[in-house]
């Protein structure tokens, strides 16, 4: 059971939007949504993890006529939830970065 929760954990966390955001390159962040079209020309970097995560939503999939997957909108809706927490917890610095370097641009769209 507990490997479970392990392996579960592990994929919520390698998919978490403030994972991918706070952690990673600014190119990834950028790169990630060019590749899903998002509709997002930048992602603030405060809460950067939800807003990351509502614009995977709105991307090319999310047209009007298209439809999701439910499993992938549960998915977004869980990680949602895990990045408001981590998003939370790394106010202090996501807030030192919006002030120092400003918001991650979605370069090329």
């Amino acid at each position: 059971m507990k490997a479970v929760v392990g392996v579960l954990l592990a994929g919520l966390l390698a998919g978490c939007g403030t994972i991918n955001t706070v952690f990673r390159d600014d190119v990834v962040t950028s790169d990630n949504l060019k590749e899903a079209e998002s509709f997002c020309a930048a992602v603030p970097r405060v809460y950067s993890g939800v807003v990351y995560d509502f614009c995977l939503l709105h991307g090319k999939e999310a047209r009007p006529g298209q439809t999701r997957d439910g499993a992938q909108l549960g998915f977004v809706a869980v990680d949602m939830a895990v990045s408001a927490v981590f998003d939370t917890l790394m106010l202090p610095y996501t807030l030192y970065r919006q002030h120092t370097d400003g918001g991650i641009e979605v370069v090329g769209r």
